[in-house]
């Protein structure tokens, strides 16, 4: 029975789920510390990236041992937990699933024997070409009889797909490998990998998900964001390369370049996904938010009394638009702190009021008052337009909603969870019929070119798929696409290669 953690969910408000990050990734070599409390500490800065399983792989030197469960990192470590976990060397998993079901079997890392030792993998992005791949490994199935050392795949994910063919090479090694494999995998994919004693990093020609490169007294890290290098004293050394592979040993770090760079970061991430505290190619996420809210402001202008934000995610862009447009900013939601996952589902009763769980207008504050109120994005209306009567209820005089990005009109195949396109409420509704449809006085969006003036990167260097439907990555036919792509009708981890086999050895926690 999956375990509930006692918080408040999305699900509390029917039909609304807001984008979803596919994971977080963290790696650690460093002899003499407790790589695995480390790393631990790394995923409870990117949890903000996937809250439905975590999982940290450890290396002695001799073997490679998985912990992994379903929940919270907060809910799958404990400290006798990470005790048992001694070594030199680690990685680290926060997921949110965009391919394979959110069950344990789909659980990050991915651990496989090989011939030359053992390989353990975490990832973050979502490949596209999948069931290229998944014919491929099967072939190989059918020519040989078997995989490598007679594993079978556990798992419904393109992670399982990937750790299986850099497997999938006996008599080199898995740094050998990755140079063949890699190349042949299409999407996004950040990744942090590991065989017995060499940590492993690589990002996909597009660098479309972060991945940044870290320096302690006594090792390297690498992560998804650089608040997961803050948290553990690591100092910032570079961004991993889009096309880039590294290994770190007890030779140091060595880099290969397996494809050319042809950067397209995702502008997504700083809009919503990642950390205000973090920086993306050097520019800080919060300084960005909030230029982009003093953007909106002037694109945007409103005679209002108060600018109050969506917690957490619109407060940035609420602040710079108070900033450029002169009107006094104010906290008129109050967010439960305590809202994450939950498998117990509410009442009717609590779904009616389900908004006023996770926010609470202060009527003191906007009884009377014509308010902004600033978000970062809408996907499918139903928190804008709970929200928008809420404030009504509380006495707000007028409400004006400005968004600081423009309208997500088309899904993400890179690693964001969003709606179907034919959920999005832009993708079916113009501007004005959005804002009746929410109850708004008035409804405006930051335009795609001030977004990006704002990141300070160039337009062709960033993926704007969401936004403007253009695809840095060629997708194949809609039938290749999809989250249970390698579990058909049935959302369970059976996988496109069926197996009864056992756990992998050298893994603990649950076993299949």
């Amino acid at each position: 029975m999956t375990r509930g953690d006692g918080l408040l969910s999305h699900d509390l408000l029917p039909g609304e789920k807001g984008p979803q990050d596919a994971c977080g990734v963290f790696g650690v070599w460093a002899p003499g510390e407790e790589v695995a409390k480390l790393t631990y500490f790394g995923l409870y800065a990117l949890q903000h990236r996937g809250q439905e399983s975590a999982g940290i792989a450890v290396s002695d030197g001799r073997q490679i041992l998985v912990y992994k469960e379903m929940g919270l990192v907060s809910q799958v470590f404990n400290e006798a937990t990470l005790e048992s976990l001694s070594g030199y060397l680690a990685i680290g998993h926060a997921r949110y699933s965009t391919t394979g079901a959110s069950v344990w079997e789909n659980a990050q890392p991915t651990f496989r024997r090989t011939a030359t030792g053992n390989i353990a993998l975490g990832h973050n992005g979502n490949l596209t070409n999948t069931a290229e791949l998944a014919e491929r490994l099967a072939a190989q199935v059918a020519e040989s009889g078997e995989l490598p050392l007679g594993q079978m795949p556990t798992s419904s994910s393109d992670t399982e797909l990937m750790t299986a063919l850099l497997a999938a090479h006996p008599g080199i090694s898995i740094e050998e490998a990755a140079m063949i494999e890699l190349p042949k995998m299409r999407g996004a994919f950040s990744l942090v990998f590991m065989d017995d004693d060499t940590l492993y990093a690589a990002r996909d020609p597009q660098g479309i998900r972060p991945l940044v490169l870290g320096k302690l007294e006594t090792g390297w890290v690498v992560a998804s964001e650089t608040a997961a290098l803050d948290i553990v004293g690591a100092t910032f050394s570079r961004d991993i390369q889009p096309g880039e592979l590294i290994a770190i040993d007890s030779n140091g770090v060595r880099t290969q370049t397996f494809a050319a760079a042809e950067p397209k970061a995702c502008l997504f991430e700083y809009v919503y996904l990642a950390r205000p505290d973090t920086a993306l190619d050097g520019q800080s996420v919060h300084a960005t938010r909030v230029e982009v809210g003093q953007r909106l402001a002037r694109e945007h202008p409103v005679e209002a009394d108060l600018v109050i934000p969506v917690p957490e995610s619109g407060t940035p862009g609420a602040v710079g638009y108070a900033q450029a447009s002169g009107i006094p900013f104010a906290q008129g939601l109050v967010k439960n702190a305590y809202v994450g996952r939950t498998f117990i589902s509410p009442s009717q009763t609590l779904r009616q009021r389900g908004i006023r769980l996770k926010l609470n207008p202060l009527r003191e504050v906007i009884e009377g008052k014509r308010l902004v109120i600033v978000d970062d994005s809408i996907v499918r209306g139903n928190t804008q337009r709970a929200i928008v009567k809420m404030l009504r209820e509380a006495g707000a005089k007028e409400v004006h909603v400005r968004i600081s990005s423009p309208p997500v009109k088309w899904p993400c195949f890179y690693g964001i969870d969003f709606a179907t396109r034919a959920e999005l409420i832009a993708n079916n509704q113009t501007i004005d019929e959005i804002r009746e449809s929410i109850g708004a006085d008035s409804l405006h969006y930051i335009s795609l070119d001030n977004l990006i003036e704002a990141t300070n990167v160039k337009k062709d260097n960033l993926c704007r798929a969401c936004f403007d439907g253009v695809y840095p990555v060629e997708l194949p036919e809609p039938e290749l696409l999809g989250k249970y792509l390698l579990e058909g009708d049935d959302p369970t981890p059976a996988g496109l290669i069926t197996s009864t086999a056992p756990a992998v050895i050298g893994a603990m926690g649950r076993q299949p």
